[in-house]
């Protein structure tokens, strides 16, 4: 019936009669990045992966830096987790957390493209702005 897609990335599909329409204006989505940018878009997440750049932590300390509950923290942790940013592994009653292996690699790939593309449009809008002020000095200047 349909094709399967065989690649990391799942096209997004919108109920329609009788089946499913492909949305193609939203082309691709990667969900590992869509859990990287989720888990990033949490203030307190960011400074969970600040401060375990520095060192890693137990979740403890994490939840006394951050003035949390443990439960907090835990939830905060298991999100990173999930998005593959951080690891952590319990030796005793100790559960420790580092940086995952992985860093942030795809997800400053994919911020160097986007930023690249913006570029670009301001290049060119730039340049269509420059012509048109060129137009208009050569014309008011007749």
């Amino acid at each position: 019936m349909g094709t399967q897609v065989t690649s990391k990335f799942r096209p997004l599909a919108l109920p329609a009669r009788g089946g499913y329409k492909l949305n193609y204006m939203v082309q691709y989505i990667s969900p590992a990045l869509d859990r990287s940018f989720a888990a990033l878009s949490d203030a307190t997440r960011r400074g969970i992966i600040e401060q375990l750049g520095r060192a890693d932590a137990s979740i403890t300390s994490l939840a006394d830096n951050f003035h949390m509950t443990l439960t907090g923290m835990k939830k905060h942790v298991q999100v990173l987790e999930r998005a593959g940013l951080v690891v952590t592994q319990k030796v005793g009653r100790v559960r420790t957390c580092k940086l995952g292996k992985g860093g942030l690699e795809a997800e400053a790939a994919w911020i160097e493209v986007h930023r690249k593309l913006f570029e670009d449009r301001f290049d060119a809008l730039d340049a269509i702005i420059s012509e048109m002020q060129q137009e208009e000095s050569n014309g008011s200047g007749s």
